[in-house]
Order: C-alpha cells, then sequence, then structure tokens
C-alpha cells in the first residue's frame, strides 16, 4: 500500500539578502520625505530670512551665511543695513522657528508613542496649560525678578509642574495606565483653564492683552539668548528620544508583551513624559501656546516612514521644524506691518487635519462602540 504525498506548492522566492521583504517600498519613501524636508528647510530659511520690511534676496541670505562661516563666496547684502538686520532680527527668529517647530513634533512623536494613539499630542499631560498659567500668573501681578527671562522661566516651571502632577496623581501602586493619564490630564488641565480665566480677571488692560497675545502664540522679539536657552534643551530632548526610540517600538506590542522582552514600562513611560514636558515646556515658554503641531506633523511622518520610532523622531523633527518655519514666514508677511499670530495660523490648518484624522480614525475602526 502506497503512502500517497500531497503535492505542495513551491516555497516563495526568498528577499534579497539586503532588502528585507515589505521593507523596500517604505525605506524608498523614508529617503524621499527627508530630502524633502532638507530642501524644505534650506528653501524655508533662504527665503525666511530674506523677506521682511526690508527684503533681501536669497542669495545675498546665502552670502552672509557663508562669510560668516569663514567660507568667501556669493554676495553680501548690498543695502548698509541688510547684514545687520539678518544677523540681529532675522536669523534669530527663523532659528528659534525650526527649534521650537523641531521640540514640539518631537514631543508629540513620544506621546503617540507612549499613549498609543495617534490623537495624542503634548498638551494631553497639561504641560501647555501649566505653563500658560505660570506665565499668565507672572504677567498679571507684574512679577519682574528675573527681567525679561521672568515670563519665560514661570512658564517653564508651570509647565514641568504640571506634567508631574499629572504622572503622581495617576499612579497606583506604583503602576500608572495610559485611561488615567488621561483623564488626569483633562483634570489638570481643566483647574489650570480656570486658573487662567480668573488671571485674565484680575489683571489690567496691558497685561490681559499680553496674555492673551501669549496664549496665540508669537516668535516676535526673540533675540539670541533665547535661542541659546532652547537650544541645549533641544538637543537633550532629541538624545532622550533616540534612548526612548527602541522601548517605545516594545510598548506598541502591549505593556504585557513589552515586559517579557525586558522592558520597564514604568520608567520608560515616566521617562518619555519628563522628555515631552522638557521639550514642550522649552518651546512655549519663549514662544507660547502653538497648537497642533505636535498632533499633525507625527501623524504625517508616521504615514509615510512607519511607527520605527528612530526613524520617526528624527523626520518628525525635521517636519515640525519646516512646519513652523513657514508658517512664521507668513505670520510676519501676509498682513503688511502686522505680525499675526503663529498658533492661529498653525490652528487653522491643524483643525480641519484633526477632523480629518478623526473621521479616518473611526473608518478604520469601524465605529466608535
Amino acid at each position: 500500500m502506497t503512502a500517497h504525498v500531497a503535492s505542495r506548492p513551491p516555497a516563495p522566492a526568498a528577499a534579497p539578502a539586503d532588502v528585507p521583504a515589505g521593507r523596500g517600498p517604505r525605506r524608498g519613501r523614508t529617503g524621499v520625505l527627508f530630502l524633502v524636508l532638507a530642501v524644505a528647510l534650506g528653501a524655508g530659511v533662504l527665503v525666511a530670512a530674506g523677506s521682511g520690511q526690508l527684503p533681501v534676496p536669497p542669495d545675498e541670505v546665502l552670502g552672509s551665511l557663508l562669510h560668516r562661516a569663514g567660507i568667501d563666496l556669493g554676495p553680501m547684502p548690498t543695502h548698509p543695513q541688510g547684514d545687520a538686520t539678518l544677523w540681529t532680527v532675522r536669523f534669530p527668529r527663523v532659528t528659534m522657528a525650526l527649534l521650537v517647530g523641531a521640540a514640539l513634533a518631537c514631543a508629540g512623536a513620544l506621546m503617540q508613542g507612549v499613549f498609543g494613539n495617534p490623537l495624542a499630542e503634548p498638551g494631553v499631560v497639561g504641560v501647555s496649560a501649566g505653563a500658560a498659567a505660570a506665565a499668565a500668573t507672572a504677567m498679571a501681578f507684574e512679577v519682574t525678578l528675573l527681567g525679561t527671562w521672568t515670563t519665560p522661566l514661570f512658564a517653564f516651571l508651570g509647565g514641568l509642574f504640571t506634567t508631574t502632577l499629572v504622572y503622581v496623581l495617576s499612579l497606583a501602586d506604583g503602576r500608572t495606565e495610559v485611561v488615567t493619564l488621561v483623564l488626569t490630564g483633562i483634570a489638570v488641565n481643566a483647574v489650570a483653564g480656570a486658573a487662567l480665566a480668573f488671571l485674565l480677571f484680575l489683571a489690567d488692560t496691558q497685561a490681559r492683552e499680553e496674555i492673551v497675545f501669549w496664549q496665540l502664540g508669537s516668535l516676535n522679539g526673540t533675540r539670541w539668548p533665547y535661542v541659546g536657552v532652547v537650544a541645549p534643551l533641544l538637543a537633550v530632548g532629541l538624545l532622550a528620544s533616540f534612548a526612548l526610540a527602541r522601548r517605545l517600538d516594545l510598548l506598541a506590542l502591549g505593556e504585557r508583551p513589552a515586559r517579557h522582552l525586558g522592558v520597564h514600562v514604568e520608567r520608560t513611560r515616566f521617562g518619555a513624559i519628563v522628555t515631552v514636558a522638557v521639550l514642550t515646556a522649552a518651546a512655549v515658554s519663549f514662544a507660547g501656546i502653538i497648537a497642533f503641531v505636535g498632533l499633525v506633523v507625527p501623524h504625517l511622518v508616521r504615514m509615510v516612514t512607519g511607527p520605527a520610532h528612530r526613524v520617526l523622531v528624527p523626520a518628525s523633527a525635521l517636519g515640525g521644524a519646516a512646519l513652523l518655519l513657514w508658517a512664521d514666514l507668513g505670520a510676519r508677511t501676509l498682513v503688511d506691518y502686522a505680525d499675526l499670530p503663529i498658533g492661529m495660523l498653525t490652528s487653522l490648518v491643524g483643525g480641519p487635519f484633526f477632523f480629518w484624522l478623526l473621521r479616518r480614525a473611526r473608518r478604520s475602526a469601524g465605529g466608535w462602540a
């Protein structure tokens, strides 16, 4: 009696050793994305630095940059005040736009990784609301302990305080849950909003206008010393983000699988939240509240590069820097002799995108139930 051996289909051809299956196209898209972002950043710097009441052509902007770097190439600004305007007014503001955009987008990427939700953004843990309430306190009571540094310092400390408070209140038996963090953040945001409204009621007319304008976000009046404060904080935040990247990738599998793979979930979550607080507080302390950058940019980047944080974090930082640079250019140039609040422009773009994101999430999930 002969045994019947069922025929088997031929095994699929193995992918080349240097191109893992299914990852070649995504790697190609990632490379294109980085190239596009680099071009957008370079072009944005030249255009933004040269735009304003005293226009400077892009080739003269590039020439000024090269001469400051010790490279004798390109024309210098022909206007007598051109070079001074670039280095005392334009370049500090352009640099701050790059730093703040990168910080907010990187913080958003971390928040979405920690919460496992593309709708998460830095304001969830109360850092923006805390910074606004603390800055409004300094403005309403005319606190001037450190001169022009008083309001940024209050904002930075307020953001760190509310973030720490949210995390501590969410702890139970040494552990936190995502739902508890979100609900606690909502409660703290509500209290901070009430405190901000009360401060607006107490403040005089001038302080009230300062508080409202600060809430809308602006890079007007940026100076090199402010850049010198934000830049090292962004560098620390980016390094911490890279250090957390692999653990956040494993955390996306779920808490229990991540623990089995050696991830200390609470330590990872706390480290990510502290990093988000530092990045966001550093950004809003000098620029005010700028909405939706931390929501829009990481989500768009994730659609191109995938969820791996080793690529997502730097791509989000570049995307946020490019977005805020061009948004600030619009804030300075859309209306003659006026400086529009940059937070208003990012909200105009981010609001419709958020609505589209909600609709997309609902369709992919088959409803909210």
